[in-house]
């Protein structure tokens, strides 16, 4: 689909995940154990045959960086292809100057040199599986000035609280994007996912940049509603947006079930990622794994139970593992007993033998620290 290029944001400011955004930006956050967040965007476009992909990034880009690489991973041709890291300068002023907006207007000569008609922009944040060229073909035989790919939910008082959401007529034409209030359980989730001709786009950062530095992509596309054509496409299948600290432990959780993951993952869709070379898993005798997914590389000899073990954690004998997130390089030591945690890398946990939360309000233990 050489006739599109592809944009993938970072997180409006609004969108804070507690301790692990402090030690890098959501999109490399950790997910399912093998992927980073942020592959799911990149694979849906390299599937998509997008093979020139901007990704915009602010603050502690260290393991994004280290991540995202050249890009060959993602089954981007090196020759043809670009995966392009575009940096924005944060305001040490205000937070509120610190918009896609103002990422995009510092980067403008870059944009201004793309040669693909279309431009499709997704969120690093969001995971679900969309095929883009399909997503293209129907925005141009609509004729639309600007598609937005939306999930419809019936829990929106309680979940996606710090999303937006579109408001659309019986034509499925987009009125307006405003953020979700959790006022009613019916919402179309709006997924920050956009298509349209890279002129509009340029022409709407332009725009945007002379009416206010505080504006956003969603809040020009909104004002700019009652003027365009702007249609709604509905997405089907798994659907999670890594908005908060719940969210992301929901979302890992939710796909230990084998039919919601079915929504996800497809043969003929593979999502790809930095692959990581380690030894096979060894399960020691008495270790018990049920429902959880582990990792390659991880000691194993105590028990797990619906639970997502990262690359390379040691999990000792008597230790015990319920409903939790533990990342890469973790050790959780002899007699040990979790439940309900996300236990970030390197972390160890030896000398404290119980540590249990709700599923409701899951634990959080520091990235490298000992408890």
């Amino acid at each position: 689909m050489a006739k599109a290029f592809g944009i993938i944001t970072s997180p409006a400011n609004h969108i804070k995940i507690e301790g692990m955004q402090d030690y890098r930006p959501v999109g490399a956050f950790s997910f399912l154990g093998r992927y980073r967040v942020i592959d799911f965007p990149i694979s849906n476009m390299s599937n998509s045959g997008i093979d020139r992909i901007q990704v915009y990034v602010r603050g502690k880009v260290r393991s994004l960086a280290e991540h995202l690489g050249t890009g060959r991973h993602y089954n981007i041709n090196s020759k043809r292809g670009k995966l392009q890291m575009l940096f924005s300068e944060r305001s040490s002023v205000n937070d509120i100057y610190n918009t896609d907006i103002a990422a995009f207007a510092e980067n403008l000569d870059i944009l201004e040199r793309m040669r693909q008609e279309y431009v499709v922009i997704a969120p690093s944040y969001m995971v679900y599986s969309q095929d883009y060229n399909a997503l293209l073909n129907t925005h141009i035989e609509s004729g639309a000035d600007i598609t937005l790919l939306y999930h419809k939910v019936d829990i929106a008082k309680e979940c996606y609280l710090n999303c937006d959401v579109l408001n659309l007529n019986k034509q499925k034409g987009v009125e307006s994007i405003e953020r979700n209030m959790g006022n009613t359980k019916e919402k179309n989730i709006f997924m920050d996912t956009y298509v349209m001709k890279t002129s509009l786009f340029i022409e709407l950062v332009k725009k945007a940049r002379k009416l206010s530095s505080m504006y956003t992509l969603p809040e020009i596309v909104s004002l700019s509603a009652a003027e365009m054509d702007i249609r709604g496409v509905a997405h089907r299948g798994f659907f999670a947006s890594i908005s908060d600290f719940n969210s992301y432990y929901g979302a890992n959780m939710s796909l230990l079930d084998y039919k919601v993951a079915t929504e996800l993952f497809h043969s003929d869709w593979p999502i790809y990622t930095k692959t990581t070379d380690a030894c096979p898993t060894q399960f020691f005798e008495g270790s018990d794994v049920k429902n959880s997914f582990v990792s390659n590389g991880c000691l194993i000899e105590g028990s797990i139970e619906n639970s997502v073990v990262g690359r390379c954690v040691t999990i000792h004998k008597g230790a015990v593992l319920k409903n939790c997130v533990v990342l890469a390089y973790a050790e959780i030591g002899e007699g040990v007993h979790l439940e309900n945690q996300v236990v970030d890398k390197w972390a160890k946990i030896i000398h404290a033998k119980e540590i249990i939360a709700t599923s409701e309000k899951p634990g959080y233990v520091k990235r490298d620290d000992t408890l």
